[in-house]
This record gives C-alpha cells, structure tokens and sequence, in this order.
C-alpha cells in the first residue's frame, strides 16, 4: 500500500544509527504498509472512521536516532501488530526513556507535554519504568494546533510495590487528530491510578491496555470525554487479570452536546487461574443534545468462579428532578443545566491531586458550558 508517509519514512530512516532501532523501525512500517490505517470492517474500529485522516496530508520531522541501552526489550513488546497507527508511532517514534529510582518518592511530577504545530505530524513514544518501591506523578498532555496529527504512545511498567498516579490530558484543537495508545504492565504489590480527560480533537481515539502480572496489585483506569460540535472520540480499554488476587476500577464518563459522538468499548479479561479478583467497570454518558450520539459495550469475560466483578453503562438526559429543583430555587434554567452537567463531569476531575491542573481542567469544563470561577 503506497501511503502519504512512505517517501518521507525512506528519506527520515537514512539517519537512524541505531542497528536494533532500525529492523524494529522498519518492520513496523512494513506493517503499516501492509495494512494502513483502521477501517469500520474492523470490530474494533465499526464506529470510527479514518478516511478523512488517511487522505490527508502532513510534514514529518527529522526523525532522531536513540540509544535506548537496556530499554530495547521493553520497546520491542511494543504492541506494534495492534492496528496500523501504533505501527506508524513505531515506525517514526521520537523516544524518550524516563525511569524513576528504586525507593525513591518524587515530590514533583514528571511533565510530558506535546503539541504539534499546525500541518505537521509528531509521534512520541514514552518508555516509563517506576522501579520497585519508587512512588511518582506523571502528567501527560497535548495541546496540539488545528490540522496536525499526534499519534503517541506510552509504555509504562510498574515494578515491585511502587506508585504511579498518571493524568493524561488531552486538548489539542476542536481541528486535530489524535491517536493514543498507553500499555501498563502493573507487577507485586504495585499501583497504578489514572485519570484520562478528553477534550479535543476533530477525532480521537486512546487504546489503553492494563494487565496485572503478578498478585496484590491494584489499578484505577477514570476517564472523561466532553464532545461539542462534530467531534468524534473513541475509547477502547482492555483489563487483563492474568493472575490471582488484584483489584481493578473503572469509571469512564462522557458528555456529549451538538453533532458530537462518542464511543466506549472497555473489556475485562479474568483469566482461568485469576481466582480472587475484584474487578468494578462503569461507563455513563449525559447527552446535551438529541443529535449527540453515544456507542457503548462494556464487556466482562470471567473464567474463574472465584471472583467479584461487575459492569453496567447508561445514556441520558439530565434528570428532570434534579432541574425542576434548582428552578424552584430561582435559577435561570441555562445556568441550572449548566450547574448540573458541571456536576456529572466532576466526579472524574476532583481525581486530580494537583491544584494547578485541576483548576485548569475546571475552567476548560465551565467554558465549554459558558460559566466561570474564580481562582
């Protein structure tokens, strides 16, 4: 398959000095090639549509050479075979390994932001290893320009009892397109809580993929999408209980206004020997508009008696008590729904431990629903 990215993968691989780098880059173009970008034929992809990103056109940077040392095994588990945009980031990745100390608590949080300028595609490609015992923030945002294309990936590893919290923000313009992927390997005794605000984005999507590898861990997978216009977000999770005795949370939210459409697969695994597991999933979605459209399948596949687990989504309106109630009390009727849609979204947002974050991501919310505080 002769792409818009081809020329410029031949031109940008001549300087890649990086012999492992290399055949792994290669290869993963070779995939892309192969295959292309994700079509609706696809089970997974039967809801979002890539034609208007593959058909156009955008300026790659010079690609950089890494030495990624002892990282190289880690980066080639890569889930690479996924689809043909985490083939791509592969192909073109930017790298950056960030390892955080054995023992070691981090007092402030490890800023990753990217924005993409506009015209341009950029692919980021994070390999995050929290050794045993450590404890650390990462927040991870894009605020990209109209008429880019990011197309990212995190790979993270939590060791032996340590702590990660992880904020991923994404806000880029109402005329950009997003791809993101975050894989988690959470080990003994370990966890791992994120919390995933989508924002922006002509269309966007985020794969994220957690598995348990080892027994007493623990992870929160959160998120919030909050659609206006004709944007276009798609969430797919997979939690894989591969072993006994380890907890998982899911709670996702959407809010959908105008000609917006969102969509929720999240998946479940409990696997045969998972004996122990405690695993929570819930997707709930408002619609501010008849012409917002919300598709949503969470999904449970338990092959072990020995378990707690449970799932449930929902689609609606804001609840007309709840309106009829902040009426009596004199409000104007805009600013109630507004007070009550603020509400729904907040849950997700009052997650973030970080004060500057938090306010931002306040603001962002209120504005799209014409309200304001104050600091």
């Amino acid at each position: 398959m002769d792409t818009t990215f081809t020329e410029q993968f031949r031109e940008l691989i001549k300087g890649e000095k990086s012999g492992v780098l290399r055949e792994l880059r290669e290869r993963a173009f070779a995939a892309f090639t192969a295959t292309g970008f994700p079509t609706p034929k696809l089970e997974d992809w039967k809801y979002t549509n890539t034609a208007q990103l593959a058909n156009s056109g955008f300026q790659i940077l010079d690609l950089k050479s890494f030495d990624i040392g002892d990282d190289e095994e880690l980066l080639a588990r890569f889930g690479t075979q996924r689809n043909g945009f985490t083939a791509l980031n592969l192909a073109f990745a930017d790298i950056k390994v960030i390892r955080i100390a054995r023992e070691t608590s981090l007092d402030e949080p490890i800023d990753l932001s990217i924005a993409a300028g506009e015209g341009t595609a950029i692919f980021p490609h994070f390999l995050v290893v929290a050794e045993a015992g450590s404890k650390a923030t990462i927040v991870e945002t894009y605020d990209s320009a109209a008429g880019s294309f990011t197309d990212t990936a995190i790979q993270i590893v939590v060791e032996d009892n340590a702590r990660l919290e992880h904020y991923r923000v994404q806000r880029d313009s109402p005329e950009a397109f997003h791809y993101g992927v975050t894989e988690v390997s959470v080990g003994p005794g370990s966890s791992y809580d994120s919390t995933n605000i989508e924002l922006g984005g002509r269309l966007s999507r985020h794969d994220i993929e957690v598995k348990f590898t080892a027994e007493g861990g623990e992870a929160w997978v959160d998120g919030l999408y909050m659609l206006n216009g004709s944007q276009h977000h798609d969430t797919h999770s997979i939690i894989d209980h591969t072993v006994p005795n380890c907890t998982s949370h899911q709670t996702y939210k959407g809010v959908l206004n105008d000609k917006s459409r969102g969509v929720f697969n999240g998946k479940v695994f409990v696997r045969e020997n998972a004996h122990g597991t405690d695993a929570q999933q819930s997707n709930k979605n408002l619609l501010l508009s008849s012409d917002a459209r919300v598709d949503t399948k969470p999904q449970l596949e338990i092959f072990n008696d020995d378990v707690k687990c449970s799932h449930g989504a929902t689609v609606g309106q804001l609840e007309d008590e709840e309106l009829f109630y902040l009426l009596t009390r004199g409000l104007p009727e805009a600013l109630a729904r507004n007070l009550l849609t603020y509400g729904f979204a907040e849950e997700i947002i009052n997650k973030i431990g970080i004060d500057g974050i938090k306010f931002d991501l306040d603001q962002a919310v209120l504005n799209r629903l014409s309200v304001a505080i104050d600091r």
